[in-house]
């Protein structure tokens, strides 16, 4: 069990389990792996706060039902998996400004909380525009042999060595 305490685990070993936890999946609930049908409806349920039953009357959450459900256990699982194993392998520390940010554009917070932000906004509208997200295309579509899923897949790589180049070669 000592691999558990490692601060990076081979990529190869993350892929399996990651592809054996889509199996599984599929086995328990008949629904593909992915994350970002759970924020909307998490929107959803915010919104409800705010506006009552109105929300239902929307065409998006008519489809898609606020609530949480097993997705939404799912990112917490993440997020709770992402902790454990921080503090597992002693690698844990609270960190406004990473040291690759910090070398290229200095260690002001305030840059790095607004590109944070402005990053996941896209993120959440790519998302929805696209119909899903990194794990719901680029895993779960994979592994359905899906050609949208390996076409999405392909652009993620593609998308996300240019931004590192633009970000830590053009602009830095």
């Amino acid at each position: 069990m000592s691999w558990l305490m490692e601060v990076q685990w081979s990529p190869y070993a993350v892929g399996i389990g990651i592809g054996i936890l889509s199996w599984f999946t599929w086995l328990i609930s008949s629904k593909p792996i992915g994350c970002s049908t759970s924020f909307a409806k998490t929107a959803g349920l915010i919104e409800k706060l705010f506006r009552g039953n109105k929300v239902d009357d929307r065409p998006y959450y008519q489809e898609v039902k606020p609530g949480v459900d097993w997705q939404w256990v799912f990112v917490a699982g993440i997020i709770g998996g992402a902790a454990a194993s921080s503090l597992l392998s002693g690698d844990f520390s609270w960190q406004w400004v990473p040291s690759v940010w910090e070398q290229n554009f200095g260690d002001n917070v305030l840059p790095r909380l607004a590109t944070a932000l402005a990053g996941g906004l896209l993120l959440g509208f790519g998302s929805r525009w696209a119909g899903g997200c990194t794990s719901g295309h680029g895993i779960s579509g994979t592994m359905q042999l899906a050609v949208s899923g390996w076409i999405s897949a392909i652009c993620f790589f593609i998308g996300g060595i240019i931004m590192a180049q633009l970000l830590f070669t053009v602009i830095a």
